[in-house]
């Protein structure tokens, strides 16, 4: 992530165009279809630099290097995962993953066996104070 901070006028002006999807002062996220766009007018020959400006991009704003940094880290996601790996997922898979049980019974035994170790837990630290308390 760059360490450049856009001004309030400087994100106005880049929510205004059509390839920004979101800008904060700090991040700018593109549209998926950009993104795809940029990638097909890349491999056609364009230079990324060319692809930002055709968009209507500010490379001033946005910086000279960013082009050729975005589109190699989305080149890189379409060659490991193909072209849905360019959709934006922050926010939305955070987090540790839910356990999915196969029947009620699976879940009972788990959790049974959670409050197992979480009262052997109690049952330590209740030692661990006593001895100190000496």
């Amino acid at each position: 992530m760059s360490k450049r901070m856009f001004t309030k006028k400087e994100t106005r002006q880049l929510l205004s165009n059509i390839s920004v999807k979101t800008c904060t002062e700090k991040s700018i996220t593109y549209t998926q279809s950009f993104k795809e766009m940029s990638i097909k007018l890349y491999e056609q020959g364009l230079t990324s630099s060319e692809i930002f400006k055709q968009a209507g991009l500010d490379l001033n704003i946005i910086g000279k290097v960013q082009p050729k940094e975005c589109l190699g880290r989305w080149r890189k996601i379409v060659k490991r995962k193909g072209i849905n790996g360019l959709k934006e997922t922050r926010g939305k898979k955070g987090g540790r993953p839910k356990i999915k049980y196969d029947s009620d019974k699976e879940k009972i035994e788990y959790l049974e066996t959670k409050i197992e170790y979480l009262k052997a837990e109690n049952d330590f630290l209740a030692k661990l104070r006593a001895k100190r308390a000496e």
